[in-house]
Formats: structure tokens, sequence, C-alpha cells
């Protein structure tokens, strides 16, 4: 780490770091572009893993975020929360830079999916199989976790899911 580059060195306290945050986090903050400006828009979406750990959602075709996904797939995602005491800025948090791939229903796919998100996200039974309803996987290029102040690392994919 030099002064001018504030990233540590990938280790297993990071690499541990971002798959805990992933595995617990029950939603996350959305970064999409919107279609019709460009301009960038965030949401809140449920988030849940498939059977490798990787980050999932069941979302809306009604809402802006899966139009403007459509459109455009690059999007980043935000996990981690702050705690209940302190200054939010010392909580961890992982940003991942992703493109969102919709899976078709009626695919083996899609069923295990829907499996797997109901049972980490049973209340979502109340509208998972709504028409307008889908499952959108990430395909996390890279990401970057801070871990509070002075823990800064750029992650691969292969340091959060190895091979």
């Amino acid at each position: 780490m030099t002064k001018t580059d504030p990233y540590r060195p990938v280790d297993e306290t990071a690499r541990q770091m971002a798959r805990n945050l992933i595995e617990e986090a029950s939603y996350g903050a959305l970064a999409v572009l919107r279609p019709d400006s460009s301009l960038p828009s965030v949401s809140r979406v449920a988030l849940a893993t498939d059977d490798d750990g990787l980050p999932i959602t069941l979302i809306s075709t009604l809402s802006d975020h899966t139009r403007a996904l459509q459109a455009n797939p690059d999007c980043a995602l935000l996990v981690g929360e702050p705690g209940e005491t302190g200054d939010p800025l010392t909580h961890p948090r992982l940003t991942l830079h992703a493109t969102a791939r919709f899976v078709a229903r009626g695919t083996r796919e899609h069923d295990a999916l829907r499996t797997r998100y109901l049972s980490l996200r049973p209340k979502a039974k109340l509208y998972a199989d709504f028409t307008d309803f889908g499952f959108v996987r990430f395909s996390v290029s890279d990401a970057v976790l801070n871990g509070g102040f002075g823990k800064a690392w750029r992650l691969a994919p292969t340091d959060i899911w190895p091979a």
C-alpha cells in the first residue's frame, strides 16, 4: 500500500468479510442507469444467493430498475448495513460491479433458483409466482470492500468465489 493507493493486498480477512457480507445480505442497494436519461438511479432490492454463493434477486417487470437493467445490464450492488451503534462509516460494506442476467421462467435454472430463494426468503412465496416477477443473476466483474476507516480492498470474483 502506498500513500496514493488506499487498497490493501487481498488476504483471507478480506475474502471472508466479503463472503459474509454477501451471505448475510437480505437486501442491498442496486445502482442502474435510467434508459430515458442515463442518469444513475438506486433502488433497494431483496437479495439472496444461489447454491454457489453468487447474488440473485427476484424483481418485478413493473419496476424502473428492471426496465433499466433490460436496457443496460451493467449495474452495481451495495451490501452491508451499519450497526446499531457508532459511526455508520466504520461498518463494513461491499460494492459489487456486475452484469445482470434475467432467468427465463419454465427452465431448470429458474426452478432451482425459486427453490433456493424461497428457502432463504420464505415471505417471497406471496409474490414469487406472480407473472411480473422474475429472477436475476448478477455476474460480478470486480468488487470494492470497505471494512471501515483505513481498510479497503479491490477484489476479483475469484477472491470471493474460488474456482
